[in-house]
């Protein structure tokens, strides 16, 4: 039976660069479930890499198909953006293992879906202050900075990611991303351990 690694953390703590480094990897043979989005793409990202870009149609036909796994909207300085899971007809739990970057909220609406024995969370943490200085050196680069925005889920972050939530879903083992490969390497024994488990 295979698993689902759910990658979780406050927003720029690393958790794209991670999980394409784990989808890179050859030894962990870990397939893509790639979450769709309503809000617009950002520069530098690619359809069908970090997301699948839908508008508010294709979401309730997926809805209609019954595919959509869970589903989060978040009210935006920029207006109401849609962030879910869906479930296609490429995904074999009996034989494959997946990695998928989510929030607790999507973590529990996939362990609703697939099962608690199925999804394991891989939850990386940073210094918030670093967190914050990672986050602005982000949205600098980009065309048309949205720092209200950043502001937003930085605040947003803390409140979803509280310790009461953490716990509550049995979040115990963290990931310090402060050196990435020490992290890196971390997560990648974490994973080959719970494969054969």
């Amino acid at each position: 039976m295979g698993k689902i690694f759910c990658l979780m953390g406050k927003s720029s703590s690393g958790k794209d660069t991670i999980y394409k480094r784990l989808m890179e990897d050859s030894a962990l043979g870990l397939k893509r479930i790639v979450p769709y989005t309503t809000r617009p793409i950002r520069e530098g990202e690619q359809e069908g890499v970090e997301y699948h870009f839908v508008n508010e149609e294709k979401l309730a036909f997926l809805q209609s198909e019954e595919k959509v796994v869970e589903v989060r909207a978040y009210d935006t300085v920029h207006g109401v953006w849609k962030y879910f899971t869906v479930c296609d007809d490429q995904m074999d739990l009996e034989k494959e293992f997946y990695a998928v970057i989510g929030t607790l909220e999507s973590w529990r609406g996939m362990c609703g879906y697939f099962g608690r024995d199925v999804m394991v969370p891989v939850y990386i943490e940073v210094e918030d202050g670093l967190r914050l200085e990672r986050a602005l050196l982000r949205e600098r680069c980009q065309a048309a900075p949205k720092y209200t925005e950043l502001c937003r889920r930085f605040l947003a972050d803390a409140e979803d990611f509280s310790e009461e939530n953490l716990k509550k879903e049995g979040i115990a083992v963290r990931f310090q991303n402060v050196d990435f490969e020490k992290c890196y390497n971390e997560i990648k024994i974490f994973i080959q351990k719970e494969k054969t488990v």
